[in-house]
């Protein structure tokens, strides 16, 4: 099920920019996000499920404006709050940071059974990331975490190029 949730995040914070993109909302059905939050020992204050399926119940990772408008639909928050709940969820593995290239992270859902490891398209033109699915990523990555004596904790692979609307609009 999608909930489309407002044209353009950046308008009710003030801004004005050019945007195509609408945010969507899916409501993810295989995830507990308060149950996610106790099995890493996160205390799941209504704040912290909030920002967590924020960042779940999208369908690209989202910038720390976008989820700050996503939560504010619902609840108050802070700036500062907001970024404290997004380093203890993403030092928790719950969230990525990502990068796009630019000086603003992306945030997405850390690796689970329903969200796995994957790479992301980021639109030079626009600024948008979106998910790609895990298929995408090379066999030798995928090989490399099962061998040899080492852990590999994060993988990021980011493609960089004109996503389809921009294109449309050349």
């Amino acid at each position: 099920m999608a909930i489309l949730l407002s044209s353009c995040p950046f308008h009710s914070l003030g801004l004005q920019l050019s945007c195509k993109r609408t945010i969507v909302r899916v409501m993810c059905k295989h995830c507990d996000y308060t149950q996610m939050l106790e099995a890493r020992g996160v205390d799941p204050t209504p704040l912290r499920e909030e920002v967590l399926r924020s960042v779940g119940e999208e369908q690209r990772p989202l910038s720390a404006a976008e989820i700050m408008a996503a939560v504010q639909d619902r609840m108050s928050i802070n700036k500062v709050t907001l970024y404290r709940i997004l380093d203890l969820l993403v030092d928790k593995g719950l969230v990525k940071r990502l990068s796009a290239g630019d000086r603003a992270f992306r945030y997405g859902m850390g690796e689970t059974h329903h969200h796995p490891d994957h790479p992301h398209f980021v639109c030079s033109a626009c600024g948008i990331m979106e998910c790609l699915g895990p298929h995408l990523l090379p066999s030798n990555v995928k090989e490399l975490r099962g061998k040899g004596n080492r852990v590999v904790k994060n993988v990021e692979l980011r493609f960089e190029g004109i996503c389809e609307s921009c294109l449309q609009d050349e």
